[in-house]
């Protein structure tokens, strides 16, 4: 029982070294627009959602340890998929709209950030001051492209 007990933990060992040489992708391309935010709001946004949602992502060190650089990596892809703050420019009105759309949804409903990405980020999390800005931040900004003329 010893031996299979060794062996087993040898194997394991191997698998660890080996993943380690997987790549995955950890780039932060060019920023080409900032979200056009107030600087509170900014803030609040780089604090709690740039390390995802942004090409200035600061990876950490376990995001270059497998398998969490597997799953780190995975969650800025989609992040930055589903709303990319310094991507902006690159948004229609109507991609606008359902970006702030989105960000108003995840806020009121907990949604953002993550609960993993809190319980290494302590500083990301928002208080109700914050969710209460960003949430009206975002739906104002839903009400200006709804109505440009006014």
């Amino acid at each position: 029982m010893k031996r299979i007990l060794t062996y087993v933990l040898i194997g394991l060992g191997v698998v660890f070294v080996a993943i380690q040489f997987l790549s995955v992708e950890r780039t932060n391309p060019p920023v080409t627009g900032l979200v056009d935010a107030p600087e509170d709001v900014l803030t609040t946004l780089q604090r709690s959602c740039w390390d995802c949602h942004s090409n200035e992502t600061d990876w950490p060190w376990y995001a270059h340890v497998a398998p969490m650089s597997f799953r780190v990596s995975q969650h800025v892809r989609m992040a930055r998929e589903h709303v990319n703050f310094t991507e902006w420019d690159s948004y229609d009105a109507e991609e606008l709209d359902e970006a702030y759309e989105e960000i108003a949804e995840e806020i009121e409903e907990g949604g953002m950030p993550l609960s993993d990405y809190l319980l290494v980020h302590r500083n990301a999390k928002l208080t109700t001051a914050d969710r209460d800005r960003l949430v009206s931040w975002a739906e104002s900004a839903r009400e200006r492209i709804a109505a440009p003329g006014r």
